[in-house]
């Protein structure tokens, strides 16, 4: 019995079928995490982006 889970264990140890699903699930968590770092940052330069382009649109808009 003792074997058998010994065996069962190692395999499932040495098996690199999940490994890419958990990377890319530790690569969104790394990104979720700056983003709510810098959450304020990001939507204040989001924010400024869209208000230059709202600006531009009404600079082609009034010639």
């Amino acid at each position: 019995m003792m074997n058998t889970l010994t065996t069962w264990f190692k395999n499932f140890w040495n098996d690199e079928e999940g490994m890419q699903t958990l990377e890319i699930m530790l690569i969104i968590a790394v990104i979720v995490v700056i983003a709510l770092a810098f959450r304020k940052q990001i939507t204040g330069w989001v924010t400024s982006l869209l208000q230059f382009g709202d600006s531009k649109i009404m600079e082609f808009q009034q010639d």
